[in-house]
């Protein structure tokens, strides 16, 4: 099966595409995962999306990438998603890959971060980042903070 990579603005999703990540984010994050939150908050129209589609067009894999503004400029990386019938193909990587190249391309000197739930630490750090915060719960889940590149030699 093949995968397309696309990256988008909010207003270049059509209202089936909409739809299609809504829902895969709400089968995920709330329902398979049993946590209920805010998952339409507010932050979607000023994200970049890194979309994975299949032959069929639809969303098997996303991320969104923010760009903050404190204490310099920050991307944050976050609601990385892969539909549960697309595990195990790499498409997560795949759309980390894609979301560092834009980090890059866009500032490279502004920090990557992101918000991970505690069991994906390791991928994370195959990624490229590492912890900067103790282990918390958020909604319920633990999660961890990380932070692009390695920590300075002690």
């Amino acid at each position: 099966m093949s995968q397309f990579l696309e990256l988008k603005d909010f207003n270049e999703f059509s209202l089936e595409q909409l739809y299609s990540l809504l829902k895969l984010r709400c089968d995920v994050f709330i329902v398979e995962q049993e946590c209920a939150y805010p998952d339409v908050d507010g932050l979607d129209p000023v994200a970049k999306h890194v979309l994975v589609l299949n032959d069929a067009g639809e969303i098997i894999g996303a991320l969104r990438i923010l760009l903050k503004y404190e204490d310099g400029d920050v991307f944050k990386i976050g609601r990385v998603i892969v539909a549960k019938e697309a595990r195990g193909q790499g498409i997560a990587r795949k759309l980390m890959d894609a979301a560092l190249s834009y980090c890059a391309a866009t500032n490279d000197d502004a920090r990557v971060e992101l918000q991970a739930q505690a069991y994906l630490q390791d991928f994370y750090g195959q990624c490229g980042f590492f912890a900067i915060s103790e282990i918390y719960p958020e909604d319920g889940i633990p999660h961890v903070d990380m932070r692009l590149r390695q920590p300075p030699e002690s």
